[in-house]
């Protein structure tokens, strides 16, 4: 039975669900779809980790709309990262999908990882969150996108299906990648990830940034 996912739930009961779940975007010959490996839960202004936990800004505006809507920024300045937007309207919860796996498009996904960078396995196309919004071709122009649970979303025409069919036996936790300071602390195990799937991205603690003289 397809377990319907609730999105207006926190961040951290709908992570370990996306686990397994295929997003897609795109149609016909651009369509490429990936089933998602590994996850973090961010819980917005109580989460010294989110961009969100000093309030509403121009950037993090999506984070505080409505649930089922991407939240995608530049990281660095160099690379896009993609968060799916859940809880109520104004919590500024929301998941960032960090690695998955191509299982349709691979073609696509491949062009698109090689025009961007160097791409040497298939393994790679989408390991890592930067990886995996280059091989959907989404960047800070679709923040705010709809995500589509039954049927394609209008605009990219994102679809994310089959949440919930992952064991919690299937799943690990830890802390999450490159967070550092408050947010970094163990008491934020909110990594999600499919144990010892190839798909997962290497783990890196967050760097303590030291104070200028």
């Amino acid at each position: 039975m397809t377990r319907v996912l609730d999105l207006t739930r926190p961040a951290t009961e709908v992570a370990p669900l996306l686990l397994g779940a295929v997003l897609t975007c795109g149609e016909g010959a651009d369509a490429v779809s990936v089933r998602l490996t590994e996850v973090e839960a961010y819980q917005g202004t109580s989460d010294p980790g989110s961009h969100a936990y000093r309030g509403a800004s121009a950037r993090t505006v999506t984070m505080f709309g409505p649930p089922g809507h991407l939240y995608i920024y530049r990281h660095l300045g160099l690379h896009h990262c993609m968060n799916l937007v859940c809880s109520p309207d104004g919590e500024s919860s929301a998941v960032l999908l960090r690695s998955g796996e191509v299982m349709a498009g691979v073609e696509t996904a491949r062009r698109r990882r090689q025009a961007a960078g160097v791409c040497r396995t298939d393994v790679d196309l989408a390991r890592g969150p930067a990886r995996l919004t280059v091989a959907l071709a989404l960047t800070r122009e679709d923040d705010g996108v709809a995500v589509g649970l039954s049927e394609p979303a209008p605009g990219r025409g994102l679809l994310l299906t089959g949440a919930g069919q992952v064991g919690a036996e299937q799943i690990s936790t830890g802390p999450r990648v490159g967070v550092s300071g408050a947010g970094g602390e163990k008491r934020f195990p909110w990594r999600f990830w499919l144990t010892e799937d190839r798909h997962v991205s290497a783990y890196r603690p967050g760097q303590v940034r030291s104070r200028r003289r």
